[in-house]
């Protein structure tokens, strides 16, 4: 399990994490989005001891992971843009992360090169966008430790390998003691796979929770109501995230119970109300509108 304590990072006077917390359980997968800029690849960093935080802590099993090799162990951290030395092959990058960590798996590193079609003795510096980002997950995945930290792990690959990797995400979680931390912006991508979704704006986390129960505690209702003070009354009831107005037709975004918001719909005797299932990109939206960071000042 990893614990983020009250983290904050500061890079001259520009604050990049403001006193971050929560917790990376094993076995899921975790998803880390957030308004650009919000501190993800910052974030990222710090937990795999990469940076120090000014303040606060991150554990790893109840290892500090700061200039603390056993804890850093247990750790691989895949960056946004792929680092290979010089001149290097597939190959050659193996024989080096074999250096960095003693269990990474050889034999299984060969064998998904060959079912991504990637040729083990060409020079990465040749290689796509796309083709690297697919070597440096697989000597992630080959790196065989507990915790794979990835920073804009589907950037540039193709709809194909986008499956791919998430189809080995997959394999690798009922094979073994593995917890990916997937940090991205594409919010559908993160939709798909992950159990857990942590939200960052502005260097806070908004919310870090179980991504089927947030689905369960935040409704997008579309209603009509003729009366309204009636109307008025139902929005000040709701905790309403965000609602809208087009015609008769008033569409709210708000949190509680299912149940609890369904009864205070019908008390205000609407001539038509359905609750439809959101969206990540719209809980997103909603959230971050709440935080100040309005689409609508945006748009010009």
């Amino acid at each position: 399990m990893i614990r983020i304590e009250d983290v904050s990072m500061y890079f001259d006077e520009i604050q990049a994490l403001d006193h971050v917390k929560a917790t990376i359980s094993e076995g899921s997968i975790f998803g880390l989005v957030g308004t650009n800029g919000a501190g993800k690849s910052t974030l990222l960093r710090v937990i795999s001891g990469v940076l120090k935080p000014q303040e606060g802590t991150v554990t790893v099993d109840d290892k500090s992971v700061w200039e603390n090799p056993a804890a850093k162990s247990k750790i691989c951290f895949i960056p946004d843009t792929a680092w290979f030395y010089p001149n290097a092959t597939a190959t050659g990058m193996k024989d080096y992360y074999k250096l960095l960590y003693p269990g990474f798996d050889e034999t299984r590193f060969q064998e998904l090169l060959q079912k991504f079609d990637l040729d083990p003795r060409r020079k990465l510096s040749t290689f796509s966008k796309g083709m690297k980002k697919q070597v440096s997950v697989l000597l992630g995945i080959c790196a065989n430790t507990e915790y794979l930290l990835c920073d804009e792990t589907f950037d540039g690959l193709d709809p194909v390998m986008r499956q791919a990797v998430k189809s080995l995400f997959a394999s690798e979680i009922l094979n073994r003691n593995f917890t990916p931390v997937i940090a991205s912006h594409s919010l559908r991508e993160i939709e798909d796979i992950c159990d857990h979704v942590g939200l960052l704006h502005r260097g806070g986390i908004l919310f870090a929770k179980d991504l089927d129960e947030m689905k369960l505690r935040i409704h997008k209702i579309q209603c009509v109501i003729p009366d309204e003070e009636l109307e008025k009354e139902l929005l000040e009831e709701l905790e309403v995230l965000q609602y809208e107005r087009r015609g008769s037709l008033l569409t709210i975004v708000a949190r509680g119970g299912r149940e609890a918001v369904m009864n205070k719909l019908q008390e205000k005797q609407p001539l038509f109300c359905e609750i439809l299932p959101l969206t990540l990109e719209e809980i997103f939206i909603s959230e971050t509108e709440v935080a100040g960071y309005d689409i609508k000042n945006l748009i010009f």
